[in-house]
């Protein structure tokens, strides 16, 4: 497996591949990670992964310090799981001194998550490019858990006609259904045992739709109502939106992407299901 700290060291290694899969992640890797890893792995046969907390998708007041770090671990799943080049780099070498442009992607990244984190998907979009201009990958894998950024990096794609496909992979979830994530791991017991109430609220609006509701208000309203009973939690939005542009519907005529962000206590998780035509 190689593993490279610089552009120019990552841009040799890559040299090396044909087809090649990319996943970008921050690091502190699950099983989340580990299955986009070996889908690319099996699709492509040669995968990269990206491990690289990036600074400027959090604002000042974020969680950009204490996010969870392991590097040494990381490597060894990665090698575990198929990777054939480890992208490592350090935030000097990605946003040297004199770095001064973003990406900025629109309408779908001001909504949701880009309402309660302004500069967060400027960061994302900017990090992305410069990812998949420096490895030149053929498919770029995320998970379907962090549904916005999808819609926002296809757009990006689409609109900057970047030679790749972007493949979404369904969201992995522990057995009792909290979706992972790097930052479940800051969750003291009692909100672990509480987390999984996300996705059974999430689980009672697909219910209702599927008995035939198609009043998005709603399921809004029902959504909130189940959330608001779990303890020691603050909602920062529920929605029910176009899986495409995310904008919040009044009535369902072709499925709908359901979402959600809660706080327990410093904490934000995120999850949400899609709802088919």
């Amino acid at each position: 497996m190689n593993i490279a700290e610089t552009i120019a060291a990552c841009r040799a290694a890559r040299a090396k591949f044909g087809v090649l899969g990319l996943v970008p992640t921050m690091g502190f890797l699950h099983e989340g990670h580990l299955s986009l890893i070996r889908r690319a792995k099996a699709e492509c046969g040669a995968v990269a992964v990206s491990l690289f907390v990036n600074p400027t998708q959090f604002a000042p007041h974020e969680d950009f310090a204490r996010y969870p770090r392991a590097l040494g671990r990381d490597l060894e799943m990665i090698e575990a799981a198929g990777g054939d080049l480890v992208f490592t780099p350090s935030a000097a070498e990605i946003y040297p001194p004199d770095f001064d442009t973003r990406i900025e992607v629109g309408a779908v990244s001001r909504r949701l998550e880009g309402a309660v984190r302004p500069v967060h998907f400027a960061g994302v979009a900017t990090v992305v490019t410069k990812l998949f201009n420096i490895l030149q990958p053929t498919k770029a894998y995320f998970g379907q858990k962090d549904a916005q950024q999808c819609v926002v990096i296809k757009a990006l794609v689409r609109d900057l006609n970047l030679p790749l496909e972007v493949v979404i992979s369904p969201t992995v979830r522990e057995p009792d259904g909290l979706a992972m994530s790097s930052r479940n791991s800051y969750l003291n017991p009692e909100q672990r045992a509480a987390a999984p109430a996300l996705y059974a609220a999430l689980q009672d609006v697909a219910a209702r739709y599927g008995a035939g509701e198609r009043n998005a208000e709603g399921l809004r309203k029902a959504l909130r109502d189940r959330l608001a009973v779990i303890p020691d939690t603050k909602i920062d939005y529920v929605s029910v939106a176009d899986p495409d542009t995310l904008e919040e519907l009044d009535q369902l005529t072709r499925g709908a992407l359901v979402s959600l962000a809660v706080r327990f206590g410093a904490t934000r998780l995120l999850d949400n299901v899609v709802l088919e035509g």
